[in-house]
């Protein structure tokens, strides 16, 4: 896969005037576009987010962007291990450190194999099913729960990892090959001084995925937060289209999240 083609359309119902924060934009694209159907000043900030203000309506945001093959994410840094070491609001490692070493402590210092063997339980106990969690869903509800969509996938390989002590965090991400099409999460884990890339639905090849942010968690990866007003997002659509064929993906090899 040399590029990927991927976007998405927002329509938002504003009832009253508002500020909103976009994270949408592909971290490393190669060309892009970003336009709205309301004739608002659109301000890039800090982290390939968008700043706008908007009146009361309907307000239609679309992105297109094609993403090329980029070069694998920086080393981890000691910023890195200390940020993706600690539990956070929808992963509290803390809480599941005796579960977590009661079942991945074997591993010793074979953090690999931790890993994997983290994500491999959590891919064999969760159900994929939609309505079961909500925006305070942590990864002790889901672990309760045993069921929950990308982001409480994300969330428990997270946590997990850092209750093994193994500095983990999560990606939002364009994922092509995704059915049903949406944007996906998914986990990263530091192993031997590298960052690699984990998804424990096993809904899309690791090698295809298209990074949007990363953060500690889904709080930090929100493709909206609004900061001022009123509104609701009642459509969304999503692009994601790789280049050429699917790679197959065993879910158990090493990969890192490119581009």
């Amino acid at each position: 896969m040399d590029a990927a083609l991927v976007g998405c359309t927002l329509e938002f119902d504003v009832t009253e005037p508002a500020e909103i924060a976009l994270q949408i934009a592909a971290a490393s694209p190669a060309t892009e576009k970003l336009t709205l159907s309301a004739d608002v000043p659109v301000r890039e900030i800090p982290g390939r987010q968008h700043l706008v203000r908007v009146p009361k309506g309907i307000l239609t945001v679309t992105y297109e962007a094609t993403v090329p093959l980029g070069d694998p994410p920086p080393p981890v840094s000691d910023v890195d291990r200390i940020l993706a070491g600690r539990p956070s609001r929808y992963c509290p490692s803390d809480r599941l450190g005796g579960f977590a070493l009661s079942r991945f402590g074997g591993f010793g210092d074979d953090t690999a194999a931790t890993v994997r063997a983290i994500t491999d339980w959590v891919f064999g106990h969760l159900a994929y099913q939609g309505g079961v969690s909500g925006p305070t869903t942590d990864a002790v509800d889901t672990l309760l729960a045993g069921a929950g969509v990308c982001r409480d996938y994300a969330h428990l390989v997270v946590t997990l990892c850092r209750a093994c002590d193994i500095p983990a965090r999560v990606a939002a991400v364009y994922a092509p090959g995704l059915s049903p099409m949406d944007f996906h999460l998914v986990a990263e884990a530091a192993i031997d001084g590298r960052w690699t890339v984990w998804d424990a639905t096993r809904l899309a090849p690791r090698q295809t995925l298209m990074r949007i942010v990363t953060g500690r968690d889904a709080a930090d990866t929100a493709l909206a937060t609004t900061l001022s007003g009123m509104l609701t997002l009642p459509r969304t659509e999503i692009l994601a289209v790789a280049a050429g064929d699917l790679p197959f993906d065993d879910h158990h090899e090493l990969v890192q999240l490119r581009g």
